[in-house]
């Protein structure tokens, strides 16, 4: 959930470590601070609140080093405040630590730490792994290195973990440590950078290592060394070159980068498609899953798991591949599957999906199927992240980071990979070439439908305009277009803290239907498809109660109008390609709501964009 940037080399650290720190302040914004080694002395400072209230802090009492670590929080154990702010530093304040997880046993090591007389001035359990250090480096009769100390700790401690520790008393070494955090070494010309991810280090080198699990790190002047945290023994491992640019993470002219993503989709589907379909043969190239696309087709079963948008995505995909393959397809929350006595064997596929490709209960689903024998495949956006090695096979999304944490650009791709995934498979069973390529061409033309979509910003924001105070919304779809309800009420809900329930439309009758009246908007999503006459009996339901009526269709029709109060018109597409398009609009909906309501649209609060942590 946190993010962690870290730097040694011949640059001053300060601007480095904020810089990163505002490229990682989407992964938490709790609070943040940095600790700097000038020569042998320690000096950390850190506050509660945004990034830029660490900037006036550090104005106000300048600090430098040649050396630093850096870290942005996401609340776990204790309330975000100054004390419980990154970096923790031991009781002989010569130790500094950064920590991302959660250390789940850290209530019993505090406990024998405090009967030895250690003070300790937090609520984290963070604070907990530093004391351990500094009792292991300091006061054990083995008389151990700073290394060592480092290592017993992480050996003594269950849960989660990616770290990088400092030590007063030895200047020139920099350690860092992952256990199911993610973290990623950059290596530059007489300089090395560590961060929860790519963005703090890309402009700065574009040469990286990812860590896997039990991997530690230790940084000494030039040189670096990578090995096992239980056994010492050395690791191997080879550069990756990234390549991430500078301009995919900033902003540039767009006051959000929610705003930026949602019109990066003109390009990020295309991307996402690209060197993908054949035409000729109506069916598309999925390299990345060539070894086990038989299995995929004898398959007795497919589970998808996955968490929040990307679960959305699932139910899609549940749909897209019964229909085009034939195979019964299981979608499960990642957080509720690794706990479940599922059926799976051999004959079992698991796709997982992520933005990341770190999010922890997924991983851990990943694992669990594994274990009992099935093939995962994994759908992300992430070169280098853990879901990508650790899963069989795999297809990667192409829409560059994404910052905001609200997902857009990444689930439409995610939709994108999902149709093509079963127009493959659909295309070696009974789907005609015909429907294929009528299914291609639509995909192929979704661009300019994303242009079409943007034009009609200002008539989505008049519907912002006249409903942003409302204190409920309700999402109304059948079908396919459930989900993107679903969806469309999660975007609501996460940017502008209206509340928001999506629903199965003829679901509307048992329950929701209580909750309409005059001050209740309902966000329709009408395609003009075989179910149209069913979700038109829906909306004529609300309008009987009425409720305020915004409905989402790609063509007028008579019968809606004067139902409609509000009526946002989308460019016509096939109808398994609609789930996209359609989606766009919900997301500058809740866009617009949520610049009405004033609320912070990239940074909304409780939230953090990747949950690496259970």
């Amino acid at each position: 959930m946190c993010g962690i940037v870290s730097y040694i080399g011949k640059k001053d650290p300060v601007p480095i470590l904020l810089k990163g720190l505002r490229r990682l302040e989407y992964r938490g914004y709790d609070s943040s601070g940095i600790a700097l080694l000038n020569e042998k002395t320690l000096h950390c400072i850190k506050r509660a609140g945004k990034v830029s209230d660490l900037e006036s802090l550090i104005d106000d009492s300048p600090i430098n080093g040649y050396c630093g670590i850096g870290h942005t929080r996401w609340a776990t154990h204790g309330e975000p405040n100054d004390i419980n702010s990154h970096p923790h530093l031991d009781h002989t304040k010569k130790i500094a630590l950064v920590h991302n997880g959660i250390i789940e046993n850290y209530d019993a090591i505090k406990e024998v730490l405090k009967s030895r007389g250690i003070p300790f001035t937090s609520d984290t359990d963070s604070e907990v792994l530093v004391q351990l250090i500094s009792e292991l480096y300091y006061n054990s009769n083995q008389k151990l290195s700073f290394e060592d100390a480092v290592r017993a700790a992480l050996q003594e401690v269950v849960g989660a973990y990616g770290i990088v520790v400092l030590c007063e008393d030895e200047p020139g070494t920099m350690i860092a440590a992952r256990m199911g955090s993610p973290l990623v070494l950059g290596v530059g010309e007489g300089e090395f950078l560590i961060g929860s991810d790519a963005s703090p280090i890309v402009q700065y080198t574009r040469n990286v290592i990812y860590l896997d699990d039990n991997e530690l790190v230790i940084i000494n002047d030039d040189n670096y060394s990578i090995s096992k945290i239980d056994s010492k023994n050395i690791v191997t491992k080879t550069l990756t070159r990234i390549d991430l640019t500078i301009e995919e993470i900033e902003k540039g002219e767009y006051p959000h980068f929610m705003l930026k993503e949602i019109h990066d989709q003109r390009h990020s589907i295309s991307d996402t498609m690209r060197g993908r379909f054949n035409l000729n043969d109506g069916t598309t190239q999925l390299g990345g899953i060539s070894d086990y696309f038989s299995n995929i087709l004898l398959a007795s079963r497919i589970y998808i798991t996955a968490c929040g948008t990307s679960w959305h995505a699932g139910l899609i995909g549940k749909h897209l591949i019964e229909e085009y393959a034939r195979i019964p397809v299981h979608v499960e929350y990642a957080s509720e599957f690794r706990y479940r006595n599922v059926i799976i064997d051999s004959n079992t596929i698991l796709i997982a999906i992520s933005q990341s490709g770190e999010t922890a209960d997924t991983l851990a689903a990943i694992r669990k199927a594994k274990e009992l024998g099935a093939i995962t495949l994994g759908i992300c956006n992430v070169v280098g992240s853990t879901i990508s090695r650790e899963t069989d096979a795999g297809i990667f999304t192409h829409t560059g980071p994404e910052i905001g944490v609200a997902s857009t650009k990444a689930f439409t791709a995610q939709l994108t990979i999902l149709i093509m995934l079963a127009l493959k498979l659909g295309r070696k069973k009974n789907v005609s070439k015909k429907r294929g390529k009528n299914l291609i061409r639509a995909l192929r033309h979704i661009d300019q439908d994303v242009v079409s979509i943007l034009k009609i910003s200002h008539e989505v924001k008049e519907v912002a305009k006249h409903t942003y105070e409302a204190d409920n919304f309700l999402y109304l779809g059948r079908g396919i277009n459930f989900p993107i309800a679903l969806e469309g009420a999660l975007k609501l809900k996460e940017i502008s803290y209206i509340h928001a329930e999506g629903y199965p439309a003829a679901e509307m009758k048992h329950g929701p239907i209580a909750l309409i009246d005059k001050n209740m908007p309902v966000v329709c999503i009408a395609p003009q498809d075989e179910s149209f006459s069913k979700i038109l009996a829906n909306i004529e339901e609300v309008k009987a109660r009425k409720g305020i009526i915004i409905t989402i269709t790609d063509k007028i029709n008579y019968s809606l109008k004067p139902l409609s109060d509000y009526i946002l018109i989308i460019p016509n597409t096939h109808k398994h390609v609609f789930p996209i398009t359609c989606s766009i609009i919900l997301q500058m909906l809740a866009y617009e709501l949520a610049v009405f309501r004033d609320c912070e649209i990239d940074q909304p609060r409780n939230l953090a964009k990747s949950v690496t942590v259970e």
